[in-house]
């Protein structure tokens, strides 16, 4: 497929989009689920256009997938509005930890008894299905940074961080196959790759989240300096911490989240009582006085809203051109009896069992909890852990039973769950009862 083609492509579904965009929210239709059926008609099942797949260009695809979740973690990150350490976030750790580690478990379980693999595998296709996916669950996330709804936090929340504490499984995995140094004993995975690299990548992500606001809001309302440019200041922002936690040997998933948490929580700090709405570029509109990027009460709001605004909409860019790829790559997805089996059993057994476990005793609604559960969306996380395993040289005959159902999983979450979203959540939001600020 050539870049023209390419192009072509998706400049059309970005303007039918924009034309269609009113008429999609009437109906039980996602966006994804239309980008899905064009990659669809694309690939070789359809007209042959792309000839991508997830064998022969896992290097691509996993950079294209890594970027996509990077630009949904941090967006992710913005949207939150609480410190780590607030109560609310108890809920989406115990996701996000616990309930996902369950369901490694459980999927690796099933996937020896049920389709004969060996361990390492069983767990690697195991880190690949556990992740809830940041960047398709942008209906049931929370819609701005004072929502403490415990359902859309708790998926928000979850979503953030299990795109980044699913990697020491995957890492794992690919040490039990022989393609990862686990050191004597486990000592490396257990010290490096699950202690270090987890808390790495928080801790470096937050540091650089704070100190660059924190250095920008400052040269704005002292200085008059540093205005403009919001856009380069998420883009860098994004690089500057994947980069430091990868160099440092963390994740890269997780800095990246907690450098979008730590920049939102930098307008706290400036006794803030007004928050502005700036013009759709991020720059003053001739009904916004200029002087609202370095004003103390505003400049920090402003330039959150810049970030914010710019980020959704390279994640919305992102999500059409991953799913569009996993659509043409369908054709891969040939799925056997044993692996329908296991899918079911993800779905209506493993996700609900291991969030019931996970937030057992938890201060939330059965409801909720069944909600909770039932959203536990898959996507281009779990093509991203897919394409890194094979580019970390996943032999072909285990590849591809765990390429079958991987891309299996994320049609049938999108299919499903775009389905189901719009009505579950209006029902919610009529009969949700009151909950504790």
């Amino acid at each position: 497929m050539t870049f023209a083609t390419w192009a072509l492509v998706v400049g059309a579904l970005l303007i039918v989009m924009v034309l269609s965009g009113t008429l999609l929210k009437r109906l039980p239709l996602s966006t994804a689920m239309l980008y899905l059926a064009a990659g669809f008609a694309l690939g070789p099942a359809g007209w042959a256009v792309s000839t991508l797949n997830p064998l022969g260009n896992a290097a691509l695809l996993e950079r294209v997938t890594e970027v996509a979740v990077l630009i949904s973690l941090f967006s992710v990150g913005l949207k939150l509005g609480l410190p780590l350490s607030n109560r609310h976030w108890l809920l989406p750790l115990r996701l996000a930890f616990l309930s996902m580690t369950l369901t490694v478990a459980l999927v690796a379980a099933a996937g020896v008894v049920g389709l004969g693999l060996p361990l390492g595998a069983a767990i690697l296709m195991g880190a690949i299905l556990a992740p809830t996916d940041p960047v398709l669950a942008a209906a049931v996330q929370v819609e701005s940074s004072g929502d403490r709804d415990r359902l859309r936090f708790s998926l928000t929340g979850e979503g953030g961080l299990n795109d980044g504490t699913a990697f020491p499984f995957v890492m794992l995995g690919l040490g039990l196959l022989g393609l990862h140094d686990l050191g004597t004993g486990g000592w490396r995975w257990l010290a490096g790759d699950l202690v270090w690299a987890t808390a790495g990548g928080l801790l470096i992500g937050g540091a650089f989240g704070a100190l660059v606001g924190r250095l920008v809001v400052y040269l704005r309302t002292r200085h008059q300096e540093s205005v403009g440019l919001d856009e380069f200041l998420a883009l860098g922002l994004i690089a500057l911490a994947y980069g430091t936690a990868v160099l440092a040997h963390s994740y890269g998933f997780l800095a990246v989240f907690a450098a979008g948490l730590a920049l939102q929580r930098v307008k706290e700090q400036s006794g803030m009582v007004h928050t502005p709405t700036p013009g759709q570029s991020g720059h003053p509109t001739d009904n916004e006085p200029a002087n609202h990027a370095t004003h103390a009460d505003h400049a920090s709001a402003y330039m959150m809203q810049a970030v914010r605004g710019f980020n959704e909409q390279l994640e919305r860019v992102a999500e059409l051109v991953v799913v569009l790829v996993v659509g043409a790559m369908l054709p891969f997805a040939r799925v056997s009896a044993g692996a329908a089996g296991l899918l079911l059993l993800l779905f209506v057994a493993i996700r609900p069992v291991s969030v019931w476990a996970g937030l057992l005793g938890a201060p939330i609604s059965r409801g909720q909890c069944a909600m909770i559960a039932w959203f536990g969306i898959r996507g281009i996380g779990s093509i991203y852990y897919l394409t890194y395993a094979i580019d970390q040289g996943l032999p072909r005959p285990l590849a591809e039973p765990i390429i079958a159902i991987t891309l299996a999983a994320v049609t049938v979450s999108i299919l499903l769950h775009g389905m189901s979203v719009r009505p579950i959540m209006h029902f919610y939001q009529r009969h949700k009862i009151p909950q504790d600020p």
